[in-house]
């Protein structure tokens, strides 16, 4: 039976750390210079309705270091649900690919093409979630500070838009129990229905699980920082009004500080320097941003060998 990656919540704790260990084996590998060509003859398709760098180069590259090959849509290429419907490019790919991945606006779109589809498809980002991103995250913590995946003795600060990353990130925080405090205005809070099946997962492995709306409250005896950009892609016509909604919620030096005094700074990128981070503090001895792009390619990687082969 397939199994695809669509939400953060269809990976178990168990699955996830396996994919971690995977992660840094391969990881290891690529730094050596070591051939691990198991995808070979293998081919990803590859759906963009929105631009993009990290997701394309990684999956890309990715699929080239394993042996196999991508093959790039753009947005032009296929119209999901307009040229032709979802279910019929789903049908059409699974006789040609082996694998699909989608970076689409609508999550509705991803859920339809893994319905659809007979091989696996990989959410590379959705209005929703963005699990791919997620997961290289947690697999930077993995490598920085929970070398022993001990997940409950760690505490990550969310800070600004309670958008599709703050949703896999509580999700992610969830499963594997670590203690998350998301801080964001009120009108622009997760979605209920990911808080809520958050705090399903946070009663079994006894994560904390707050929403507030001081972010200095949020911050406080945290051991990693996130953000992200304040308008996402699809929101352009908002990005003046949320500048003004979001402006007490950057994280720069001063909110740095309320934190722990060695805690690390991620950010998915692309960054709005100025607006939900500093250079200061993107640039500064506290950032792992760097370490983090790097990892969507290694996390990806597992991604693939682990759905490529079922195991």
């Amino acid at each position: 039976m397939k199994k695809d990656l669509v939400s953060v919540s269809d990976l178990t704790k168990s699955e996830i750390e396996k994919m971690f260990v995977l992660s840094k084996k391969i990881k290891s590998k690529t730094k050596k210079g070591i051939a691990h060509r198991v995808l070979k003859e293998k081919t990803l398709a590859m759906i963009f309705e929105k631009p993009s760098l990290r997701t394309r180069v990684t999956f890309e590259t990715g699929m080239t270091q394993l042996g196999g090959h991508a093959i790039y849509l753009a947005p032009a290429d296929i119209q999901l649900g307009k040229r032709e419907s979802v279910a019929d490019v789903a049908s059409n790919l699974s006789r040609w690919v082996d694998a699909v991945m989608a970076r689409t606006f609508s999550h509705q779109t991803i859920v339809e093409l893994a319905e659809n589809a007979t091989v696996p498809v990989i959410n590379g980002l959705s209005d929703l979630e963005h699990p791919c991103q997620i997961l290289a995250d947690f697999f930077t913590i993995y490598e920085h500070r929970a070398k022993k995946m001990d997940w409950r003795n760690w505490k990550l600060a969310y800070i600004g838009d309670g958008n599709n990353v703050c949703h896999s990130l509580l999700l992610a925080s969830g499963i594997l129990g670590m203690n998350i405090s998301v801080g964001c205005p009120k009108a622009y809070q997760p979605k209920q229905e990911i808080i809520e099946k958050t705090l399903e997962f946070a009663q079994k492995t006894k994560a904390k699980i707050e929403i507030l709306e001081d972010p200095f409250v949020a911050v406080k005896e945290a051991d990693f920082i996130y953000t992200d950009v304040w308008a996402s892609m699809g929101q352009e016509a908002e990005r003046e009004e949320r500048k003004r909604v979001f402006a007490d919620y950057q994280v720069n030096a001063k909110l740095v500080a309320k934190a722990k005094e060695d805690v690390l700074v991620l950010h998915c990128l692309p960054a709005h320097r100025g607006e939900e981070i500093t250079d200061e503090v993107i640039d500064g001895p506290h950032s792992i941003v760097l370490p983090q792009a790097e990892n969507r390619l290694h996390l990806q990687k597992a991604i693939l060998v682990k759905l490529l082969f079922n195991k």
